[in-house]
C-alpha cells in the first residue's frame, strides 16, 4: 500500500508515541526519514535513532524518544506537518518562520539537504518548510 504524505506518517508516529510513553518508534525507511532524524537528534529532540533490515527487502528506522526526568515528560511537545503534497510552502531566506519565537525548530528542505531554519539562515538558503518541533 502505497503512502501519499510519509513525512506526516513520520511525525504521527513520533507524536503517538511521545503522549504513549514509548521508549522507541518504527516506520518503514526512506533518505527523507533518516536525514529527518539525524536533525531532530541533533537538535535533541530524540535520543538517537537506527535503521535496520529485518530480512525484507525494506529497511526499518527505529527512532528512541527523549523524556525528561523519569520518562515522565515528553522533550517533543509538539510537531506540525507545514508543507503537504498537496500544498507546498517555500520560503526564501529572509522569510524563514520563527517557532515559538526561537524556542522551536522549524525544519527545512534545501538544495543542500535537510537542515533546520537557522543554519539555512546562517547559510542564506531557502527551501521547502517541512515542519515545526517544539
Amino acid at each position: 500500500m502505497s503512502m501519499s504524505d510519509p513525512i506526516a506518517d513520520m511525525l504521527t508516529r513520533i507524536r503517538n508515541g511521545s503522549s504513549a510513553k514509548l521508549t522507541e518508534v518504527s516506520m518503514p525507511s526512506s533518505r527523507i526519514k533518516i536525514a529527518l532524524a539525524e536533525v531532530l537528534k541533533e537538535q535533541g529532540y530524540v535520543q538517537g535513532y537506527r535503521v535496520t533490515e529485518d530480512g525484507t527487502p525494506r529497511k526499518t528506522v527505529t527512532v528512541e524518544l527523549k523524556y525528561k526526568g523519569k520518562r515522565t515528560v515528553p522533550v517533543i511537545e509538539g510537531l506540525e506537518r507545514v508543507s503537504t503534497p498537496s500544498c507546498r510552502i517555500y520560503v526564501g531566506a529572509d522569510e524563514i518562520p520563527r517557532v515559538l519565537g526561537g524556542l522551536g525548530v522549524v525544519i527545512l528542505s534545501t538544495c543542500q539537504g535537510l537542515m533546520t531554519g537557522r543554519s539555512a539562515r546562517q547559510q542564506n538558503l531557502g527551501g521547502e518548510v517541512l515542519c515545526y518541533v517544539w
